[in-house]
């Protein structure tokens, strides 16, 4: 069993990112969509686990986007990112202790949050380090209780830390964060496949 990092860099390392980047553009594509709905204003946009900043890229080029950054653990990752972009940024660090020079309007994190020990506490950190108050955070995870086929990920993937939570204990943390407005819908459900878990949150304007 190795940890997420050292598995996520062994992908991008075989080319496995474009794959994942395909499996997952239908949820994104819902989730931005959304996002877009709410935005009035020019925003600066953060990816928490941004892979090889698909997202990151596919948001700049958003007109009202003003900033667009990618962070992640993974220095493979994070490399192959800056190959392909020079116009956004993107920094190789642990999120769980990382703080952005300036915090952002809207947080976004596809497939990561539940690859730390403690869902909850990172949840808080980004909720109080990275996000502006009146920003947004939304996030899609395919790994909760209530979607069973990914019940056996750990063992299939070989990844150490994954912390598999229900869609209620997932809304609860986001509220106790202190976002308002917490929202939750499923996207893609098809036979028994439960669908992205999508959770989104505004934070109070203090």
């Amino acid at each position: 069993m190795k940890s997420p990092i050292e598995v996520f860099s062994k992908w991008a390392d075989e080319g496995r990112d474009e794959a994942m980047a395909k499996g997952h553009a239908s949820s994104v594509n819902a989730i931005l969509d959304f996002t877009y709905k709410h935005i009035k204003d020019a925003f600066s946009f953060l990816d928490a686990g941004c892979g090889n900043g698909w997202v990151v890229r596919k948001v700049g080029n958003h007109p009202l986007c003003n900033k667009a950054i990618g962070v992640d653990g993974s220095r493979s990752m994070i490399d192959k990112a800056i190959l392909i972009d020079s116009k956004n940024t993107y920094e190789c660090e642990d999120l769980i202790d990382w703080i952005p020079d300036e915090k952002v309007d809207v947080i976004f994190s596809m497939e990561v949050f539940y690859y730390v020990n403690n869902p909850r506490k990172l949840i808080d950190h980004v909720v109080n380090n990275w996000l502006k108050s009146t920003g947004r955070l939304i996030i899609g995870i395919d790994y909760y209780k209530e979607n069973k086929p990914s019940e056996s990920w750990p063992l299939d993937c070989g990844i150490s830390i994954m912390t598999r939570l229900s869609e209620h204990e997932w809304k609860e943390s986001f509220s106790k964060s202190g976002l308002v407005n917490v929202l939750t819908w499923r996207e893609g459900q098809k036979d028994k496949w439960g669908g992205t878990l999508i959770l989104t949150g505004e934070k109070p304007n203090y």
